[in-house]
């Protein structure tokens, strides 16, 4: 494997000072000058690499992402039952928004914030779940496992029900008000809903 060239580990070093100042700063406070400071560069120099402090944290945001598709993408890809993928699936989503809005809080706020104004990165990641998603619906109605209907329907069912356990604005305030640990988490409210859903899901009919 080759080393990385002499823009790339600038790219890669931008980014690593950039996270820290998210994380410590905060978006609102983080600033390209303070980034080019740290970096002993000039502002004008890190614009070369990323045009402005949005798209330093449209990479941050974005990398994680990746993350989540790619391991969803395995889900859907594996030889499972369709039952299986979808809970899993549903479980693995909930798990890392939940996760990362109490491990990482002021990265999981810059995604919270861009779904919230439905951002291009935001909508990508929605399009690219619900992708994702309609593929299990779709081999679940194929091998009978899910009840038959519209494919549009079945999803719309499926992100009503879970709603306030993937929407970035409602894991991020349930995460402040200390209600995803303990008797009643977040974790056992959604693996019971998730068990319903699954049950309605096989008795449905077109």
């Amino acid at each position: 494997m080759s080393a990385p060239g002499p823009a790339e580990s600038t790219e890669a070093r931008l980014l690593a000072i950039a996270l820290r100042h998210f994380r410590r700063d905060g978006a609102a406070r983080t600033t390209v000058v303070r980034i080019a400071e740290e970096a002993g560069m000039t502002h004008a120099n890190v614009y070369r690499y990323f045009p402005s402090k949005a798209a330093l944290g449209e990479r941050i945001v974005g990398d994680w992402l990746r993350g989540i598709e790619l391991k969803l993408a395995d889900i859907v890809q594996a030889p499972d039952p369709a039952d299986d993928k979808l809970e899993r699936f549903l479980t693995l989503l909930a798990r890392a928004y939940e996760e990362k809005a109490a491990g990482d809080p002021a990265i999981f706020a810059m995604f919270a914030e861009a779904a919230a104004q439905r951002t291009a990165q935001a909508t990508r990641h929605r399009t690219r779940l619900r992708d994702l998603m309609r593929q299990v619906l779709e081999e679940g109605q194929s091998t009978r496992v899910f009840g038959g209907g519209e494919i549009k329907r079945l999803e719309r069912l499926v992100l009503d029900v879970v709603h306030r356990f993937i929407d970035p604005q409602a894991v991020a305030q349930a995460v402040r008000q200390g209600r995803t640990r303990g008797d009643g988490s977040f974790d056992s409210r959604r693996d019971r809903v998730v068990r319903l859903l699954l049950r309605g899901l096989g008795g449905l009919r077109s």
